[in-house]
C-alpha cells in the first residue's frame, strides 16, 4: 500500500571509495565502498588522500532520495545495530565503477543483489543522514493496521475436483492420467 505518494525529499551524498593492493596475483587492486558525505558537491573520481599503496577516492555524489511510500524500508534500517546507507555500483570500462544508486533502503538494496550485475556495499550512516531520515520517517511514516483476513462462508470442501466437467465422460475417468484416457498406456 502507498503511503503518502508525495511525500518526498533528497539530499547529495558523496560516496568516498579506498584502493588498496589486491591480496592475490590474479586481483591488482582491492576496492571498498568507506564512507559517505552528506552534502557534497560534485565530484568525478576525485583523490581524497594517499597513503602508500592505497588511495581513497569521492568516487561520485549522487541523491539520495527519501519517499513517502518507503518509510518502512527507512523504519527498518534505522533500527538495525549499525544504521547504514547503502551503496549500488557496477563494474565500468572507463573507470572502476560506476556508482549508480544510494540508498537508505535496506529493501531497495537487497533487490540489486538479486541479479548479480550490481555491487552493494553497506557503510555506516552519519549522524547528519540519520538526523535527516529519522525526521522524514516522523513526518510521513504511518503504521499499516494489521487486518486479519477472514474466511468465506462459503463450503469448499463439498466440491469434488473432475465432477460435472463436461470434458471428462464417467466418475471412473476423473482420476485417469491423460495418456491413459487416450490409450497410451495400459
Amino acid at each position: 500500500m502507498i503511503r503518502n505518494p508525495k511525500s518526498y525529499a533528497t539530499c547529495p551524498v558523496g560516496v568516498v571509495l579506498r584502493r588498496m593492493p589486491g591480496v592475490t596475483r590474479w586481483q591488482k587492486w582491492n576496492w571498498k565502498a568507506t564512507s559517505v558525505l552528506p552534502g557534497a558537491g560534485p565530484a568525478d573520481w576525485h583523490e581524497l588522500r594517499r597513503d602508500g599503496d592505497v588511495t581513497e577516492f569521492h568516487a561520485a555524489t549522487l541523491d539520495l532520495e527519501l519517499h513517502g511510500a518507503d518509510t518502512e524500508a527507512y523504519v527498518h534500517g534505522l533500527m538495525a545495530e549499525v544504521p547504514c546507507i547503502y551503496i549500488v555500483m557496477r563494474e565500468a570500462e572507463d573507470r572502476p565503477f560506476d556508482i549508480l544508486l544510494v540508498t537508505a533502503s535496506p529493501y531497495e538494496a537487497q533487490d540489486y543483489t538479486d541479479s548479480g550485475e550490481e555491487i552493494v556495499e553497506k557503510v555506516a550512516m552519519p549522524l547528519t543522514l540519520r538526523a535527516l531520515i529519522e525526521d522524514f520517517v516522523e513526518k510521513h511514516h504511518e503504521e499499516e493496521v494489521f487486518v486479519k483476513r477472514k474466511r468465506d462462508k462459503k463450503r469448499i470442501d463439498l466440491v469434488q475436483d473432475g465432477i460435472g466437467d463436461p470434458r471428462i465422460g464417467g466418475l471412473e475417468d476423473v482420476y485417469a492420467s491423460p495418456a491413459l484416457k487416450r490409450g497410451r498406456l495400459h
